[in-house]
């Protein structure tokens, strides 16, 4: 049997990609800089440089393509888990809402 621990409905690809996200919570509005770690067809995994995001609150994320072939991504999405990485930055997972 083919061994496909993940579990998932769909297979990730990693990508390491710097992205631009937007974050909207009951604070403020902010926009910083993130590494897009992997890319499903529903979520992805971003290392931000924040302590902590809360689950639920709502971001934008942009990856720009460097490639003429390949388009850039815009998408809306929900923060669905926070994974401290150091003591300033942590691991989101997102679920994808909508694409832009």
């Amino acid at each position: 049997m083919l061994g496909y621990d993940d579990k998932r409905n769909f297979f990730r690809m990693m990508v390491n990609s710097p992205c631009q996200l937007q974050v909207t919570d009951d604070e403020s509005s902010r926009t910083m800089q993130a590494l897009c770690k992997d890319i499903s067809a529903t979520g992805m995994s971003l290392e931000v440089d924040e302590p902590s995001i809360e689950v639920g609150t709502q971001v934008s994320v942009a990856i720009e393509s460097s490639s003429s072939q390949i388009p850039s991504l815009a998408a809306l999405a929900t923060v669905v888990r926070c994974e401290p990485e150091s003591e300033s930055s942590c691991i989101i997972g997102v679920e994808i809402s909508q694409m832009k």
